[in-house]
């Protein structure tokens, strides 16, 4: 019986496909499901980023290897994944962390910078789960998560119409694809942070007079760490969450429950 339950956090013989895998919860997320047994495939939009993080991972004990993805070139993606998919069998697991945003008042917000985060967050995740799904589709399903943000329910007191509206956007995908796919034993998931501790923010962390006001919103009163949202991937990838599908997890520190 143990032992049934220690196979629910077992992906021995899994490809995981990680995009935007260089980056500080991408990376983190890439060690916590090699831990596990999977095989991760990580990419980065140069082949010295994605090669970085890999050995990072094998340096920790994992089997990784990197991979070249500009998600602005749309053409690149199906061959990417065909590639991947080809080389180890299956893609079993995808993580997409990719994302960007430009900030500007709505009121002057420009229609070529609206475009392009819709095109990243939103056109570049559909076509990635797209590719790795006809696979899936193939081969006995998989599991498809997608990291999103409590800002695809929460607005805030800045210029981020295009980053909400499109995080937004990517939560009803989530759930049409985990409908349409459910059929083929695909889960599809989103997993929503807070404010996350990565070098990109790195500079706000050590301002005090932002600091402080953002603990101050959250209950747990720290933010969300990137080993965080690896723990929720790993429960969403590995068996144990198979029965999870069309799901948005906010993992905020309690920062939605008093909103």
């Amino acid at each position: 019986m143990f032992q049934t339950y220690k196979d629910l956090y077992k992906l021995d013989g899994k490809t995981a496909l990680i995009a935007g895998g260089a980056g500080g919860i991408g990376s983190a997320i890439a060690e916590g499901l090699a831990s596990l047994g999977a095989e991760v495939v990580v990419t980065s939009r140069t082949i010295a980023g994605a090669e970085k993080a890999a050995e990072a991972v094998c340096a920790v004990g994992g089997k990784a290897e990197g991979r070249v993805l500009s998600v602005e070139d749309f053409s690149s993606i199906a061959p990417m994944v065909d590639e991947v998919a080809q080389k180890h069998k299956s893609v079993d697991i995808l993580v997409n962390c990719i994302g960007t945003h430009i900030e500007a008042p709505a009121l002057e917000y420009k229609e070529e910078d609206w475009d392009k985060i819709f095109d990243i967050n939103v056109k570049a995740a559909f076509f990635l789960s797209q590719a790795v799904a006809r696979h899936q589709a193939e081969n006995g399903g998989g599991s498809h998560i997608h990291i999103t943000s409590v800002r695809s329910l929460l607005g805030i007191h800045r210029g981020y119409v295009s980053y909400c509206a499109s995080k937004g956007s990517m939560v009803l995908m989530i759930k049409q694809l985990a409908t349409e796919w459910a059929k083929y034993k695909i889960t599809v998931n989103g997993i929503a942070p807070t404010f996350t501790n990565t070098p990109l923010v790195d500079k706000y962390l050590k301002d005090p007079a932002f600091l402080k006001p953002l603990l101050s919103r959250i209950p747990l009163g720290r933010v969300c760490e990137p080993v965080d949202i690896a723990g929720l991937a790993m429960f969403l990838a590995s068996p144990a969450g198979s029965f999870v599908t069309g799901q948005n997890i906010l993992i905020d520190g309690g920062v939605t429950a008093t909103q």
